[in-house]
């Protein structure tokens, strides 16, 4: 029976954390060859390449970053009970997840909340523009993004796309708005309109929305971010065009309701991943979740 050296799993998490072999030899005052034997005995004992070079740099493997989430809780744990001496529980399982920095907090919310507050469950949150998040994803520091338009194939990224939900969009506002019986282009013109910004599949829906009813609303202002949108409309400037989840919050103490329904606008919301030998068993537990079945 194979068991695992744990003093070449310590030398591949130092290297894996510094990035680069010359600095962690000289930090541990050991020689380069000797760290690259102990990393590669290891490697041999996984059977499986744990650092692939980047010009000077290493890189960790998809193989590679599961053994650092598996050294870290190693590692952690020895640290815990040297420290309190006693036990440690269960080893951690971490789920890295990029999220557009635009998106719904609710919704991100909504689609981890099997997971928050799990003893032994590590969360690692980011969030940026499209091309960072799945940037990161290809190197294999996430394991799942959150957009809201799946990403264009380009021929070299296994890009994996699971469309999560469709939420429809509605005229968002204060109580005081929507008092008044009315059609929905009569409201549209009689009250100022807080929209997306171009480019968005929520704006398009909208622009064509008001081109078939074949009116011009005074536009407010223009957001990327639902969370502004979501202040926004709070400060009553105007209606938003939003995805009730949005202001779920506020929708619940009065505060803001729901009105007009937008029709064929809908707010689509996809998880990617990458094609991956060992995908996080974290993923598949979220993914089965009967509201974002795929």
């Amino acid at each position: 029976m194979l068991s695992l050296n744990y003093n070449h799993l310590r030398y591949f998490w130092a290297v894996a954390h510094d990035g680069n072999l010359t600095r962690t030899a000289t930090r541990l005052n050991v020689t380069q060859s000797a760290l690259s034997v102990q990393i590669r005995k290891l490697e041999a004992s996984l059977g499986n390449a744990l650092f692939e070079r980047s010009g000077r740099q290493l890189r960790l493997t998809e193989a590679g970053q599961i053994a650092l989430d598996h050294a870290d809780a190693i590692f952690t744990t020895g640290e815990e009970l040297l420290g309190t001496l006693r036990d440690a529980g269960p080893a951690h399982t971490t789920l890295r997840l990029g999220a557009l920095a635009t998106l719904s907090r609710n919704f991100q919310m909504e689609f981890l909340q099997p997971l928050l507050g799990r003893p032994g469950v590590e969360l690692v949150l980011r969030s940026g523009n499209t091309a960072e998040l799945l940037a990161s994803l290809r190197s294999l520091s996430l394991d799942v993004v959150l957009i809201n338009q799946p990403p264009v194939h380009d021929g070299h990224s296994s890009f994996v796309a699971h469309r999560l939900a469709e939420r429809a969009v509605s005229l968002i506002g204060a109580p005081a708005r929507f008092r008044r019986n009315c059609g929905l282009a009569e409201r549209l013109m009689a009250h100022p309109v807080i929209v997306p910004t171009s480019g968005t599949s929520v704006r398009a829906g909208f622009d064509a929305l008001i081109y078939q009813l074949d009116i011009r609303p005074h536009i407010i202002a223009e957001a990327d971010d639902m969370a502004m949108m979501r202040l926004l409309a709070r400060e009553d400037i105007g209606i938003a065009v939003l995805p009730p989840i949005v202001v779920k919050d506020e929708i619940a103490v009065g505060s803001l309701v729901e009105g007009d329904a937008l029709p064929g606008i809908v707010q689509t919301f996809y998880a990617v991943m990458m094609e991956r030998r060992f995908p996080n068993p974290l993923l598949k537990e979220l993914m089965g979740k009967p509201s974002f079945a795929v």
